[in-house]
């Protein structure tokens, strides 16, 4: 999470899972099957990451940036609610990466332009890269780790999950609005835009059908990521062919160094797991599918994100979750997605975005972004749980 001198966190993280190895805190042979369970997810994180990429290079976000700018007309209470409209949209269908790297510096220059105060619309994205990423199995590698876990069906997923989603998301918009009431109303200028940029219409169809791809796939038990992989494959060779794009570049925006983290950090975590750490947590998280289990799993999950990443929190609680069933793997979901919102180090999106803000000459106040966590984070959590409650009892698993 640190990366000392800059280097790629796989340089880090490689090395640790062979010395794992070596020291025998994990046998090779939990360690490869650890990475035979992670493969099939990281083969779709990756095809994910290149779709993302290649919406980018169609103008998907910039068309965005234009319309949040049309929308607001100089108004930075309406630019706030374009930007969650927007950043859970694109968080849910592209993933939360593509909200944190492509989303948030198109926010960062509307807001300039507008002359209105970055600040709230910036922590948004930050905010709606975790929270906003409750509703597919697609939106976060999390989900795509819990998604296996819980056993269900890509539209069952969803349909358990759209009601904690919208809850989550107003909630956060609540506090967002009265947080930063008075950023919100300060001045800002409504400026001429001229012709709005053309919607990006074959990167949107081939969105669209991705997504009915993974629901047909998922009713016909064939893994989802072949559907994302021909997704990024038709984006890809289109980019190649126009010339927008070479063969390193689709490489490159599959973010390999980020998968190998991925994997070694899974085996890095597997030997914590085996040498006690699942004993000590499976004597203290609740059993069942009541109101007061999901609200202790879903607390217990989003204080072991701050503390050790979401990452490795979801790695650790979903094998001791899964035999309650999937309300408290769902439940296990809400904590590490909305939980590190409180903190830096709660997930890798957090620090990816703080890395981003940074670029871009915007400084972030570690006790506001706290306060700011300390007050949505309990909010949208609660909200969230009871909103799961609910839901299982009316769609069932």
């Amino acid at each position: 999470m640190v990366r000392p001198f800059k280097l790629p966190e796989a340089v880090w993280a490689v090395p640790a899972a062979g010395i794992a190895i070596l020291t025998g805190a994990i046998s090779l042979d939990h360690a490869r099957a650890e990475v035979e369970r992670l493969g099939p997810v990281v083969g779709f994180l990756a095809a994910v990451l290149v779709l993302a990429h290649f919406c980018d290079v169609e103008g998907l976000f910039q068309a965005c940036g234009a319309w949040m700018a049309r929308w607001a007309a100089g108004r930075p209470g309406r630019l706030l609610t374009a930007v969650f409209a927007l950043a859970s949209v694109i968080t849910a269908v592209l993933s939360l990466d593509a909200t944190v790297v492509l989303l948030t510096p198109v926010v960062f220059a509307t807001a300039a332009r507008m002359g209105a105060r970055p600040k709230p619309h910036l922590y948004a994205c930050t905010h709606l890269s975790n929270t906003a990423s409750l509703l597919l199995p697609v939106s976060n590698l999390t989900n795509l780790l819990a998604f296996g876990a819980a056993g269900l069906s890509f539209t069952r997923f969803a349909a358990l999950m759209a009601l904690p989603w919208l809850v989550a998301v107003a909630a956060e918009y609540a506090v967002f609005r009265r947080f930063f009431r008075h950023d919100l109303d300060a001045g800002a200028t409504e400026e001429d835009h001229g012709e709005p940029p053309k919607l990006p219409l074959f990167a949107l169809v081939t969105v669209a059908c991705t997504l009915a791809g993974f629901v047909v796939a998922s009713a016909f038990g064939v893994d989802p990521a072949w559907s994302a992989a021909a997704g990024a494959l038709v984006l890809a060779v289109r980019g190649i062919l126009r010339r927008r794009a070479t063969p390193l570049t689709v490489v490159r925006a599959a973010a390999p160094s980020f998968l190998a983290f991925v994997l070694a950090l899974g085996v890095v975590v597997r030997a914590v797991v085996d040498n006690g750490l699942a004993s000590a947590l499976g004597q203290v998280i609740p059993g069942g599918t009541g109101l007061p289990a999901l609200l202790g799993v879903a607390a217990l999950a989003a204080v072991l994100a701050n503390l050790i990443n979401n990452l490795p929190a979801v790695l650790v609680l979903l094998p001791l979750a899964a035999p309650s069933g999937p309300g408290a793997v769902l439940a296990v979901l809400l904590g590490v997605n909305i939980g590190p919102n409180l903190t830096y180090a709660g997930s890798l999106a957090t620090l990816l975005w703080r890395r981003i803000v940074h670029q871009h000459d915007h400084g972030v106040d570690l006790k506001e972004f706290t306060r700011l966590g300390a007050i949505a984070v309990p909010t949208a959590l609660a909200a969230a749980v009871v909103a799961l409650w609910a839901s299982l009892h009316v769609v069932g698993t």
